[in-house]
């Protein structure tokens, strides 16, 4: 069984693709925490989701955005699998690991249809 509903996981490859070819980098880190938001459920695409961040970070030569993201890949499998992460976050270093932000209405419903 899928941890995240269909319509949000073919969003969040929507918003890696966008993130992949946007040229402006503050549009890519739009898509990848949008991405990131709708990963959260799902180990798999959580991690990839940081490891897609890291490859931004690295190419602008953040190094605080780097070392955060190293941080987030090392944890994001196990928060995903144990239900333990702050819906809503963006995933950004300037985000804490923990911080839960309300999630725009529009992933929302794609993560909870039902409700």
């Amino acid at each position: 069984m899928s941890r995240i509903p269909a319509a949000a996981r073919a969003r969040y490859h929507e918003e890696m693709r966008a993130a992949k070819i946007a040229a402006d980098p503050a549009h890519r880190w739009a898509h990848l925490e949008r991405a990131h938001i709708l990963s959260q459920p799902d180990p798999w695409l959580h991690t990839r989701n940081h490891v897609g961040m890291l490859v931004l970070a690295v190419q602008q030569r953040d190094r605080r955005e780097a070392l955060g993201q190293v941080v987030r890949i090392a944890v994001a499998a196990p928060g995903s699998l144990t239900g333990r992460y702050p819906e809503g976050n963006t995933g950004r270093a300037s985000i804490g690991l923990t911080q839960q932000l309300p999630t725009p209405p529009d992933l929302a419903e794609l993560l909870h249809p039902n409700q």
